[in-house]
This record gives structure tokens, sequence and C-alpha cells, in this order.
């Protein structure tokens, strides 16, 4: 039974459509990835998913580079009352907090920012997605438990289907980024690692 869950899954992952697929990549930015996170080292995250971004762009499928950051001022950063806020450093986040990590963007990438953790309210994600004719998200990024996780739910809520890529993500602790791997992305997406993509059928070789 295993054995054929595991086959389906592999006919699944590797039969992806590039003209129908997006890879969307979150906060993978120096002001992120400079915190600690688990199970994953940043620098491990970051090289999967630069592995699965040159997939992405040999495929001519896009590439969504997605960073967080707030204008000087904070004044578009949420400020609703809550018992844990986010803690912004004396004189604010830095210039290089927003920027992306060296040698993730390259030409023809899509690149957004969002001002809260999920990616898709109040930026044009949907639309660049929609208007590409994208079904599914490859989803990849720091925190698991966060902004991959609030983009996944947001995602799977406007319709697309999501593959989440475990060992692109990494948590800010290894039991959160677990908790959300075992009991959240179940529901709303199909968990692969970095070595299931690809944009081939494997039927005829089964």
């Amino acid at each position: 039974m295993n054995q054929n869950i595991e086959t389906k899954k592999l006919i699944i992952m590797q039969h992806l459509d590039a003209n129908s697929t997006a890879l969307v990549l979150i906060d993978l930015q120096k002001g992120v990835m400079g915190r600690a996170c688990a199970p994953y080292p940043a620098a491990d995250v970051l090289k999967a998913s630069m592995q699965l971004a040159g997939r992405f762009r040999q495929a001519g499928a896009p590439v969504v580079l997605v960073n967080v950051g707030w204008s000087s001022d904070l004044k578009d950063a949420p400020r609703q009352p809550v018992d844990q806020p986010v803690q912004v450093p004396p004189g604010g986040f830095p210039p290089e907090f927003m920027e992306l990590a060296a040698g993730l963007k390259q030409p023809g990438d899509i690149c957004i920012t969002k001002r809260q953790w999920g990616a898709f309210h109040g930026t044009e994600l949907d639309l660049q997605l929609r208007r590409r004719g994208i079904q599914t998200i490859v989803l990849g990024g720091i925190a698991t438990n966060i902004g991959v996780e609030s983009t996944a739910r947001q995602a799977w809520e406007l319709g697309y289907a999501v593959v989440l890529v475990e060992d692109a993500t990494s948590g800010q602790s290894a039991e959160m980024h677990q908790f959300a791997v075992k009991n959240i992305f179940p529901r709303i997406s199909r968990i692969a690692k970095t070595t299931d993509i690809h944009f081939q059928s494997i039927l005829g070789k089964l």
C-alpha cells in the first residue's frame, strides 16, 4: 500500500505542467534569512529554492519571488493590537532588510512585495498568476509556519492547487515546521521534496 502511495505521488509531482505551474518563494531576503530557523538552515533552504527556480526557468514556467517590507514610517504595516507584536529595531528596519538573497533573482522573474504574512492580500500576485494561466503553485521559503503557511492557505481559498516543497522551507523552530507539515499542509496541499519536482512525465517508464 505504501509503495503504491509513493508511486502515485511521484507520478503527480513529476507530471507538472509548465504552462500552468508557478514557483512561489516566500521571504528569501536578507532580513529574514539572517534569523535562526529549523529544521533546515536558511542556507540549505536557499540552495534548494535556487535549484527549483533553475528547473522552472529552464521549463519556461514562472518564478515568483516574494519579499516582505514596509515604508520607513511603518504606516503600511499591520498595527492591530496583539499579544506578541513584531519587534521593530530602534530606527526601523535597515534598508537591506527587504533585499532578496544574493543570486536568487534572475531576469524574467516576477517580484512581489507584501506587507503582511500572506502573499496574496493587498498585492497583485493573484493577477500575475491568473493572467499567465497558472493553476498550480509550488511553494517554498521561510518561515514554514508564517509566510509560507499563510500564502498556502490563501492560495487554497482562491482555488489554486498547492504543492509544498518540504525541504525548501523552514520554520521558526523544528516543532513549528513539523506541526504545519503534519497537520495543516496535508489539508490544503500536496507535500513533496525538491527532488520530486520535475516537468516530465514518467508514466511510460512505470
